[in-house]
């Protein structure tokens, strides 16, 4: 049994952590959050000890160590994005283990220094990525590795997740805490394609947005045509015709991957992973944090090119602009 620490206890994330932790069979130690909300902790952990300040949760695990003999072996971070840096620099200074929500980093330049900090303390650092776990995404990956070398594939990706005005005031949208649109909703995505099609050549944005983003990505075996939103406004009828706010597809050659289901125990498997040695490392998401980086600074080229469909939908205003 491994003794673990969360930060970031009352976010959307983090009952998938602490279900994993629990169905790994480890053991959680103690818990941060400035939010004190945290009665999901009951279901899984509900003698774990929990802090609002991070002073006291830094010296709790101090004395945990110095006084009692009792080490943290992995710190699971499930904290806004802007904080994930410091937030494993935290977990290795403290001789831990950290296990990282994506995006590991916001920029490329923080891998670089989060790599000399696992030289220097010797441990490990180990980032979410679910989707490379998902049985249908290991399958398809295995066709395109047996498929013919020279094809390159067309693919359209889509992703239309509704969230409403408190999006704009939350730190999600805010662009130097989240990222922006393609970093917080997106970055798993542009993983999962580059897990798959191999390295990217080209990084075109037509379209960003408050509210969505569209652009081309072309990688060694695949053309992408992507566009992501945050509002109802762009969800297809149908979908809005049966109540759903959110809307996802992925479309290879014109035929749909069907990954809709399995999502619930991706975390699970990916911690089994990391305990068995066989986690995914800073490196993994490199490329990922490289496109949506450039994503965020590149200008918008407007309706030009191999451009997704839906980034002719009519621009919204900003939710606040009167």
């Amino acid at each position: 049994m491994k003794n673990f620490a969360l930060i970031g206890a009352s976010g959307y994330i983090a009952p998938r952590h602490l279900k994993a932790i629990k169905e790994t069979n480890n053991n959680l130690v103690a818990a941060l959050d400035p939010y004190d909300g945290v009665g999901i902790m009951d279901n899984f952990f509900p003698n774990a000890d929990f802090f609002v300040e991070t002073e006291r949760f830094d010296r709790h695990i101090e004395k945990l160590k110095y006084d009692k003999g009792i080490d943290i072996d992995y710190m699971s971070i499930c904290t806004p994005n802007y904080l994930h840096d410091a937030h494993i620099r935290m977990a290795l200074r403290r001789g831990a283990d950290a296990i990282c929500e994506k995006p590991l980093v916001l920029n490329p330049w923080n891998i670089d220094a989060l790599a000399r900090m696992e030289e220097q303390t010797g441990r490990k650092i180990n980032n979410i990525l679910q989707l490379r776990v998902h049985p249908s995404i290991i399958a398809l990956k295995e066709k395109i590795e047996k498929g013919p070398q020279d094809k390159i594939y067309d693919v359209d990706l889509t992703y239309l997740t509704s969230r409403g005005h408190w999006y704009y005031t939350s730190w999600k949208g805010d662009v130097s805490k989240s990222g922006g649109i393609a970093t917080n909703i997106g970055v798993h995505f542009y993983d999962m394609l580059s897990f798959i099609f191999g390295n990217v050549k080209q990084n075109i944005v037509h379209v960003h947005t408050h509210d969505r983003a569209a652009g081309y990505l072309e990688f060694e075996k695949a053309r992408v045509r992507w566009f992501l939103s945050i509002n109802d406004q762009v969800l297809p009828e149908e979908v809005i015709a049966k109540g759903q706010r959110t809307y996802r597809s992925i479309t290879i050659e014109g035929e749909e991957l069907e990954f809709s289901g399995g999502f619930t125990d991706l975390h699970t498997r990916s911690y089994e992973e990391i305990l068995a040695g066989n986690g995914y490392g800073i490196e993994a998401p490199r490329q990922a944090i490289e496109i949506v980086h450039a994503i965020r600074h590149e200008k918008p080229v407007g309706l030009i090119g191999n451009y997704h469909p839906f980034a002719k939908k009519p621009l919204a205003k900003h939710p606040f602009d009167n």
